[in-house]
Formats: structure tokens, C-alpha cells, sequence
């Protein structure tokens, strides 16, 4: 469903760990908003809902609800660390926009 790039898959890991919470996993998901109609949302998760997919890929456990999965299927997250900054990226062979941040976009 989702590709997790090996730099993302130990981003996460480092994260969970450095956090010393209980979370298994990251919760991947998609609301209205941005500047495109639709922005992405992450955050980690303790385990994954009902109606949740959940998969895991690389060591790392992705939720993403059955909504989200839509407009998530064949999206590939990446873990970017330069000089412009460091952060998460989503690629979405799905999107018809995207804005110029890379946050939002339309589907």
C-alpha cells in the first residue's frame, strides 16, 4: 500500500526509540485542508484502530484508516536530511496538484 524508503524506515525507528513511549507505529492519514484541499497527516500510534490497515514494511508498523487509504495507495515516504532542512516526504502518484511546499495537494 504505502513504500517506506529505508532512510524513512530508520528515521521512524530513531524516533520510537528516542521517545521511549509505547508507540508501535506511525499513523499515516489525509484531512481537508492545505493549500491544495487535502494535507497529510503523521503521527505515532500505540496500535491501530478496527478499521485501520495495518501493515508492516522495513520493522516499522503504518496505520492508515480506510479513508485515508484512498488517496495513500502507492504513495512512497521518504526521509529527506539537507541543507534546506530535514523532514518527512511524500511522493502521491495520486495527486493532480500539489502546492509548493509539498504538504498539501488535490486529488
Amino acid at each position: 500500500m504505502v513504500n517506506v524508503t529505508d532512510a524513512a524506515a530508520e528515521k521512524i525507528k530513531a524516533l520510537i526509540e528516542k521517545d521511549g513511549q509505547t508507540h508501535s507505529g506511525l499513523r499515516m492519514g489525509v484531512m481537508g485542508g492545505g493549500c491544495s484541499g487535502f494535507q497529510y497527516k503523521l503521527e505515532f500510534a500505540e496500535q491501530g484502530g478496527d478499521m485501520d490497515h495495518v501493515f508492516e514494511t522495513k520493522g516499522v508498523k503504518i496505520f492508515i484508516d480506510m479513508k485515508s487509504s484512498l488517496y495513500l495507495s502507492g504513495v512512497t515516504l521518504d526521509y529527506q536530511d539537507g541543507l534546506m532542512g530535514a523532514g518527512f516526504k511524500i511522493e502521491n502518484p495520486n495527486a493532480r496538484t500539489t502546492c509548493g511546499c509539498g504538504e498539501s495537494f488535490s486529488a
